[in-house]
């Protein structure tokens, strides 16, 4: 059932004929006219044009304030699904992570490559959340601001460029970025996602003092250390077994996490990334249930076109008469 959003444009309806009255009042013998209202009685009792235009222009200022009330129907009650929490994707785009190391769904993919399809899947999930990312390498950048548009996330993570922002990784400028942004909105849970494949060797703050202030904004922090352990590189004497993933930092990834409240989690494949990311979606639950909201339809442009038509007609009709006389 359509109803009116303003239904008190509706005290205007008598507008016209007030400003009619008081722009040219009526003398003492003079009968009440509509503006271009002369009713004309002959033998066959017809409404002359001034009345017909009368008529058009009524019709049209009645329609148009049906338009200005906002007409509109209501849609079905929907769930609001926000949690209030505050999240943040800090992702390692240093060189290494196009190191091609990592099986999931028995495909060879480089780390980087694991992490856009296991964390674009996680953000699809969060729905609720305020999500942001931050990329970083030799420096750190906020890519996405938070927002709970998740598309917008996973199309910033999905279009990122392994190296953009530097070889190297500044782990501790990208906790001090993220966390800036979480402590700067109003009190509530606060979660930061930190991957790397590396050691801090760049940046500006350390990752133990980026962690004790993220500690200290009540920042909670996960860190996900990825890249396999065991990797079979050619040779010109034969292949070797080596371990790619030699300078992780995974007591310094441990130390960030236990300070803020945290875990930490080893992903060695595709799989491991998996759990680790359904590990973080079983600690930080979604809302089952939130405020219910309704979404308003307008329709306005209905009313709103019979309007301009009705006085375009109202205006145009005498001339037209006129010419036809």
């Amino acid at each position: 059932m359509p109803e009116f959003a303003w239904p008190w444009v509706f005290v205007l309806l008598p507008l016209p004929w007030v400003a009619w009255r008081v722009l040219k009042p009526v003398s003492p013998g003079q009968a009440l006219r509509l503006p271009h209202a002369s009713l004309s009685w002959s033998a066959g009792k017809h409404v002359s044009a001034g009345s017909t235009a009368s008529w058009l222009l009524a019709l049209g200022w009645l329609s148009l304030l049906v338009a200005a009330a906002r007409p509109q129907t209501l849609g079905p009650p929907q769930a609001q699904m926000h949690s209030g929490r505050a999240m943040m994707l800090a992702v390692d785009l240093s060189g290494s992570m196009q190191t091609p190391d990592m099986v999931l769904g028995g495909q060879q993919l480089s780390r980087f490559g694991a992490v856009e399809a296991i964390a674009g899947d996680f953000i699809s999930r969060r729905s609720g959340d305020e999500i942001g990312l931050v990329l970083f390498g030799t420096r750190a950048f906020l890519v996405t601001p938070l927002t709970y548009d998740l598309s917008a996330v996973r199309a910033q993570l999905q279009s990122a460029v392994v190296g953009l922002p530097g070889t190297e990784t500044a782990i501790g400028d990208a906790i001090a970025v993220a966390a800036k942004r979480l402590a700067a909105l109003p009190e509530q849970a606060r979660v930061l996602i930190l991957l790397t494949d590396g050691v801090n060797n760049s940046g500006s703050i350390s990752p133990q003092d980026a962690a004790r202030a993220a500690k200290a904004a009540g920042v909670r922090i996960y860190t996900i250390g990825v890249g396999a352990t065991r990797m079979v590189v050619p040779g010109v004497f034969g292949d070797s077994v080596v371990n790619p993933s030699a300078d992780l930092d995974a007591d310094m990834l441990t130390y960030i996490a236990h300070e803020t409240g945290g875990q930490f989690y080893r992903a060695t494949d595709g799989d491991q990334l998996a759990d680790a990311y359904r590990a973080i979606d079983a600690l930080e639950p979604l809302p089952q249930h939130g405020p219910t909201f309704r979404l308003h339809h307008e329709l306005f442009r209905v009313p709103l076109a019979l309007a301009g038509a009705c006085l375009l007609l109202g205006l145009l009709w005498p001339r037209w008469k006129s010419v036809g006389a």
